[in-house]
């Protein structure tokens, strides 16, 4: 790998982490009161994405359907099995309830995740496929399509405070 590469990775994963901060630290300024320091913070957020996905084009980490579907599964997979298994029990063992939380959830939804982009692998060449929106808690990120459950499976939330993603 070059040095590039590795830069570009570096670059890819700070933009992304920023992005996903900003974000939340304009939620927290909205809470506050504080609605011009929330919206700054949201466009520095969307600045970061426009930069994190240049970086992710320049290293070729954009392909066709299939190949990123493919590459999606792989690393939803790699996530349920390997990776937050292991946090859970560093995060169980260490009685962090909170992080033990976070993870839990983390790991039932990716499991969700990598099942609903198989589904959509497997009938992409069915060009008369529905269509129709994700409904995204807002509490664990369980993710379902075509309407909200009544009640989140993972986390027990209302399926009223679900997020519609068209």
């Amino acid at each position: 790998m070059s040095e590039t590469l590795d830069r570009l990775l570096e670059a890819f994963a700070g933009e992304s982490q920023a992005n996903r901060k900003y974000l939340a630290f304009a939620e927290k300024a909205d809470k506050e009161g504080f609605p011009q320091v929330a919206r700054l913070f949201r466009a520095a957020a969307e600045a970061e994405t426009v930069h994190a996905l240049a970086h992710l084009r320049a290293m070729g980490g954009v392909h066709g359907t299939r190949e990123n579907l493919e590459e999606a599964i792989a690393g939803e997979t790699h996530e349920f099995r390997h990776m937050y298994p292991e946090m859970i029990d560093i995060a169980r063992a260490e009685g962090d309830k909170q992080a033990l939380r976070s993870f839990e959830f983390a790991n039932a939804v990716e499991k969700i995740h990598a099942n609903l982009y198989k589904g959509l692998l497997e009938t992409m060449d069915d060009h008369d496929q529905d269509e129709y929106p994700y409904f995204v808690c807002p509490v664990c990120g369980h993710t379902a399509g075509q309407e909200a459950p009544e009640t989140c499976p993972v986390c027990g939330a209302k399926g009223s405070l679900y997020k519609r993603v068209d």
